[in-house]
């Protein structure tokens, strides 16, 4: 579709019109429309669940997004769009955390771009994912997405949606992580309530009261209620008379096994979510090295593909063509999850220095400190030098050297 047809399909009230006669498609932009029950279930349904979630939404919220020419930042009113406010309601940070927690939770998450004046995007809408469906049209097999809107069913071109999934066998829509898990879960679930029932019906009794004689009904209640009432006023000090015998009751409320249950469920989880069991509370003993690791594993193995859709999806329909063939794009910045602690990285930062790599004002700009004159410069310790340069040494070989009679030759 070139440029003008998509011009034309912005004012056609067959697919693309937001409101017209008998219908109002900006109702979905209100807030009781964004989440519906379904997610609040999921998420609520099991502690594991909204632990991975509530991870990854985070640490996507979290990363710094901006919008890039080369290596230098880009101020325009796009840019300051993603990285400070999508919409009047909310702030980056809150809107791409709903988006991957709409992710994680529907295996989708849509937002849909609002027109201006110019024809330029004025804000980013979070639609409900539960009421989008991807289509193909039959004939020139171009994506669009059906939305079952409050009136009736609407149409919006693939250029017009930021659509963010997760993995998908064929079509465009990404699989619900809560679907794969659905038999993990149940199986929780059943555990869960095997073990309340137990507790609700396990023995409430405390102490076991032997005695060697045999007693009437009446003469036990009379019994019992005096030890009683001596235990309650004497602080829970009990005397053991001749001729009886205390012993407490050991009460086991919870299986061993429950534990396991719950460690498979983890487990299965974080598979699932792709997550290192650290984070959901996996038991592992963990020193700084190991530490370092699994957070690095955390980037590269979870956030890194996460990262390259959302910067992929913002550049194909937040730029135009120009715009990238420019060298602009959007990037996440994910700097600050890299860092080591302090002795690593004064290792790395003093390394590359002497080595020419990183400006001493580049550092400063990774520790959040201001530039300072002469930083800008690349500086090289002199003892380095390139392996084929002739004069190599030769400066060592001048320097002061002892002759035979002792006297110092410079």
């Amino acid at each position: 579709m070139g440029i003008w047809g998509r011009i034309r399909g912005i004012f056609s009230s067959e697919k693309r019109s937001y409101s017209g006669q008998g219908y109002d498609f900006t109702r979905w932009f209100e807030p009781r429309n964004i989440f519906v029950r379904e997610a609040a279930d999921s998420l609520a349904s099991n502690e594991t669940i909204f632990a991975a979630i509530n991870r990854l939404s985070n640490a996507m919220g979290s990363l710094p997004v901006k919008l890039y020419k080369d290596f230098d930042p880009v101020y325009s009113k796009i840019s300051d769009l993603v990285s400070n406010s999508p919409n009047s309601n909310l702030t980056s940070f809150d809107f791409i955390r709903t988006l991957e927690v709409q992710r994680n939770t529907y295996g989708n998450a849509y937002a849909m771009k609002d027109y201006g004046t110019n024809f330029q995007v004025e804000a980013l809408h979070l639609i409900d994912p539960s009421c989008v469906t991807p289509v193909l049209e039959e004939k020139t097999k171009v994506l669009w997405y059906e939305i079952e809107g409050d009136k009736g069913r609407y149409y919006v071109h693939n250029m017009d949606m930021i659509h963010l999934k997760h993995i998908h066998s064929q079509g465009f829509k990404g699989i619900k992580p809560v679907d794969v898990l659905r038999r993990t879960l149940e199986f929780d679930a059943e555990v869960r309530t095997f073990t309340m029932d137990q507790m609700d019906g396990a023995v409430k009794a405390s102490f076991l009261l032997k005695m060697e004689s045999n007693f009437s009904r009446d003469k036990k209640k009379e019994i019992l209620d005096g030890f009683k009432s001596f235990y309650r006023e004497n602080g829970g000090v009990l005397l053991q008379e001749s001729g009886t015998e205390i012993s407490p009751i050991e009460r086991k409320f919870l299986d061993t096994k429950v534990f396991e249950v719950e460690n498979i469920t983890r487990s299965r989880v974080a598979a699932v979510f792709n997550l290192p069991l650290f984070m959901l509370g996996g038991l592992r003993e963990s020193t700084t090295t190991n530490r370092e690791q699994e957070s690095l594993e955390f980037v590269q193995g979870t956030l890194m593909p996460i990262v390259r859709q959302y910067e992929q999806e913002f550049n194909r329909k937040l730029l135009t063509d120009r715009e990238r063939s420019r060298g602009l794009g959007f990037k996440f910045n994910m700097n600050a999850l890299l860092r080591a602690d302090t002795r690593t990285r004064g290792e790395f930062y003093f390394k590359n220095i002497r080595s020419g790599v990183f400006t001493p004002n580049e550092v400063r700009a990774w520790e959040e400190l201001p530039p300072l004159p002469g930083g800008e410069k690349l500086y090289m310790s002199r003892d380095l030098s390139p392996i084929n340069d002739p004069t190599r040494g030769k400066e060592v070989m001048t320097q002061d050297v002892p002759t035979d009679n002792g006297e110092v030759k410079g």
